[in-house]
């Protein structure tokens, strides 16, 4: 299916959510558009077949450079409950621990799975494997949701990066869900923090860009997951309670390391639950964090996810952990968005003020 531009006009309904300050757009009945028996083909007919809905839901005037949105579609693994795909401003992708959030609790809110006092368990599906929900349910509302996700392993720890106008960083490789770079805000020259917000998506998508170019990655298991999703800048808690702060930098657009002015990007709002996994992998890879002891990872807006590690395991004969995170989503507004047929522009809009220059 193409872009519909001169069919008549589009109606798409979503559940808005936000997890922690992180806004998902939740989509239970675009569940027909996807096709494909595995999900390697769902990810494929994704990307080349429905990018289109992507932009129209994510960028402007429906969207903005921070939004994400989740596709709740029908699982192929008979024991789950759902199946999800993420829609992030850089693609198509199998799995978002803030997202997950959100659609638990719209899920379950809105009746569209049954919720069971005091705790809901909700088996989701996903490109990169099983993964469980455990919802508090009080009163009808999801009072919080853990999620025990796939097992998470580091690739490589103190990787040398060269980026340009940064110098050369020590940087972690890791995979949580989807696969990061994390490097220390300190070693970039920057502060984490809401008021630093433009120097640490400057510095973060340069790091990314870099890290694309010279780590080649894939997963042992899915070799379509391939490529190096995120960037995380971390840094010590600096309050009671706080085990590591961090600022997750989604791109506005696509970045390329020759070109600095493409070097756009947005703090994930929460502490970012794939990221907060593929963290507490690579700690546990230095030895720095042990089976069994909590991890309270704080974001930019101050905002928390409480992490654990709850078993080891391996992945293709890669040494692996099993990760948790929790946190809490609220349901923001039920919303019908609109393409008529003459909209000029039907996938949306970016401008260079906000987003990366160089469009995607």
């Amino acid at each position: 299916m193409g872009t519909p531009t001169s069919t008549g006009t589009t109606t798409i309904t979503s559940i808005d959510v936000h997890a922690e300050g992180e806004p998902g757009r939740i989509l239970l009945g675009a569940h027909l558009l996807v096709r494909g028996t595995t999900w390697p083909e769902r990810m494929r007919w994704c990307a080349t077949e429905l990018d289109w809905l992507r932009r129209l839901l994510l960028r402007e005037p429906r969207g903005h450079p921070a939004m994400c949105a989740v596709l709740v579609l029908p699982p192929l693994d008979p024991g789950a409950d759902v199946g999800i795909i993420v829609l992030e401003q850089g693609g198509f992708r199998p799995m978002s621990g803030s997202n997950t959030m959100c659609a638990v609790t719209a899920l379950l809110e809105t009746g569209s799975l049954p919720a069971t006092e005091p705790e809901t368990v909700v088996r989701i599906d996903t490109a990169v494997g099983p993964v469980e929900a455990n919802a508090r349910v009080e009163g009808g509302r999801v009072r919080w949701v853990r999620v025990r996700n796939v097992p998470s392993f580091a690739v490589a720890l103190d990787e040398r990066i060269d980026v340009p106008e940064y110098g050369t960083v020590a940087a972690d490789i890791a995979f949580g869900g989807q696969f990061y770079v994390q490097a220390r805000a300190a070693d970039l020259g920057v502060a984490l923090g809401p008021e630093h917000a433009p120097a640490i998506a400057r510095a973060g998508t340069a790091l990314l860009a870099a890290a694309r170019e010279q780590v080649p990655v894939a997963h042992p298991e899915k070799p379509d997951v391939n490529e190096i999703a995120l960037v995380m800048l971390h840094g010590p808690g600096d309050s009671a309670g706080v085990s590591g702060r961090n600022s997750v930098v989604l791109p506005a657009g696509r970045i390329t390391l020759d070109d600095p002015a493409s070097w756009r990007g947005t703090l994930d709002r929460s502490p970012c639950g794939t990221g907060t996994c593929a963290r507490m992998a690579a700690l546990h890879a230095r030895g720095e964090l042990e089976l069994g002891v909590p991890f309270v990872h704080q974001g930019v807006l101050g905002t928390t996810f409480r992490g654990l590690l709850h078993e080891r395991t391996t992945v293709g004969g890669r040494d692996a952990v099993v990760p948790s995170i929790q946190g809490r989503a609220w349901i923001t507004g039920y919303a019908q968005h609109v393409l008529q047929p003459d909209d000029p522009f039907p996938t949306g809009l970016t401008v260079g003020d906000i987003w990366s220059t160089v469009r995607d």
